[in-house]
């Protein structure tokens, strides 16, 4: 088998992988990129996040066409051609990953397509042939995880990446999973004309996340899907020939349906098996994630690890984020891993974004917090928009002032939280908010309105006034 020597090799193309490889290039290392796909991009690109958007953004014109009559307008029902639709998201995810292609071809990186594993601590190999390195970067990310007991294979069971590939539009379809995966696919297949129902065994959608924040969007999404079963579990699934034969239970009992197709969108797992960690020291935890230390270090100083593989949260800004600092640590430079705050946002309609601490996260630590809420029932531009229902909070600290989180429910949610991100990052005070222009009218705005509330001193809606001294600029 022939060898080769490498100054840095990153296993892995995503939003992780390749921020990395391409910030290493920007910094004077010699770098080699591997992963099995024809251009850099990863599942976020081809299989996640940017065709889930696409299809959000087909599913948010179908549902805006046949609401559109409370304003006034009347279309008519869409004609729909799934095939046009699968060959525009086909073309977005071709430009995207062919352009990274083309930005690899500028920073010189040596791109090979092909999987690796590990030989020891020192050595790796890719398609028959070995590579020694000075340093490694691992970003191969996580793969959808399955039903415990899941031993079949059939094509009427989903992962992320079925639904993705929108081969067929279902008459019927049950999605397991009531988290940020199954409702945006789900929510798509709904408007593309699918009976869609929902499981979920814990008793809300989005466990974990604030409850005021996701009751908004429950009452919103609930007439599109046909049905939404909460504390409620699959205890069998037999796919057939024709359909699907799957046994719910909850406390009332079990029943029995039937389905086209079974969306299973339950989490995901760590992508490491194919890596042969077992050949090498680094060290996993007991979920099969890889530990670092605030430089991305595994237990070996010269090897990485970035993005999904290292654990929760599951984001590919994250994955980027961590990628450049790993590549700056290989090129020499004395630096960590330590944002303040990671935003997040859930592209459901409408759509979910937080960053920071969350209410229900201070409750469960016990820290002294205050809230402050802005409707958008007040927001003008919310209401001129047709789309009132939204809800712009902030979570502070009253012994400071200072913003420590916040939550944001409503079109373009995911647009406006950076504003927020910023705020917990520079240890902003409310003030630093309210006292912030914003332009007129903008759903930015509520921002502002929602720190202004929380001094009594919002402009649309009435507040009692705090006895805190307003701080002056």
């Amino acid at each position: 088998m022939s060898s080769e020597k490498a100054q840095l090799m990153v296993i892995g193309a995503g939003p992780g992988g390749y921020a990395a490889a391409f910030m290493a290039a920007d910094l004077g290392v010699n770098v080699t990129l591997v992963d099995p796909e024809p251009n850099p991009g990863g599942v976020c690109l081809y299989r996640g996040c940017i065709p889930s958007k696409a299809l959000l953004h087909i599913a948010q014109l179908i549902i805006d066409n046949r609401t559109s009559e409370d304003i006034g307008i009347t279309f008519g029902e869409p004609e729909i051609f799934p095939k046009k639709i699968k060959a525009w998201k086909d073309q977005v995810v071709d430009q995207l990953t062919g352009g990274l292609g083309q930005l690899s071809k500028h920073r010189k990186i040596n791109r090979i397509r092909g999987k690796a594993h590990f030989v020891d601590n020192k050595t790796l190999t890719v398609n028959d042939k070995e590579y020694t390195f000075d340093n490694c970067i691992l970003a191969t990310g996580t793969l959808p995880a399955t039903l415990p007991g899941q031993t079949f294979e059939s094509d009427k069971i989903w992962d992320s990446t079925d639904a993705l590939a929108l081969d067929d539009i279902p008459d019927s379809m049950l999605v397991v999973g009531g988290g940020y995966i199954g409702l945006e696919l789900g929510y798509v297949y709904a408007a593309l004309g699918c009976k869609v129902s929902l499981v979920e065994m814990t008793s809300g959608l989005l466990p974990g996340m604030d409850r005021d924040l996701v009751s908004v969007l429950t009452k919103k999404i609930k007439p599109f899907f046909k049905d939404i079963s909460l504390d409620t579990k699959v205890s069998s699934i037999e796919p057939t020939k024709q359909q699907v034969k799957v046994e719910l239970e909850n406390k009332n009992g079990k029943k029995k349906e039937n389905f086209k197709t079974v969306f299973v969108a339950i989490g995901r797992k760590a992508n490491i098996s194919p890596l042969k960690l077992e050949n090498t020291d680094i060290e996993t935890d007991n979920n099969d994630f890889i530990k670092v230390d605030e430089q991305l270090r595994t237990s070996i100083p010269n090897i990485f690890a970035i993005g999904d593989m290292t654990g929760q949260p599951f984001l590919a800004h994250r994955a980027t984020h961590q990628g450049r600092i790993a590549a700056e640590v290989v090129s020499g430079k004395n630096v960590i891993y330590d944002p303040a705050v990671i935003p997040a946002v859930i592209y459901s309609q409408p759509e979910i974004a937080t960053c920071g601490l969350s209410e229900t996260e201070a409750k469960e630590e016990g820290i002294d917090i205050e809230i402050s809420k802005f409707p958008w029932a007040a927001s003008g531009r919310s209401l001129t928009m047709g789309k009132k229902e939204g809800m712009t909070k902030l979570i502070i600290d009253p012994s400071t002032e200072r913003i420590l989180g916040a939550g944001i429910v409503g079109p373009y949610a995911g647009e406006l939280i950076g504003e927020a991100a910023v705020a917990v990052e520079m240890a902003a005070q409310a003030n630093d908010l309210g006292l912030t222009v914003h332009p007129h009218p903008t759903l930015s705005e509520t921002l502002m309105e929602a720190a202004n509330a929380w001094y009594g001193t919002s402009t649309h809606i009435y507040r009692p006034k705090r006895k805190a001294k307003r701080r002056e600029k």
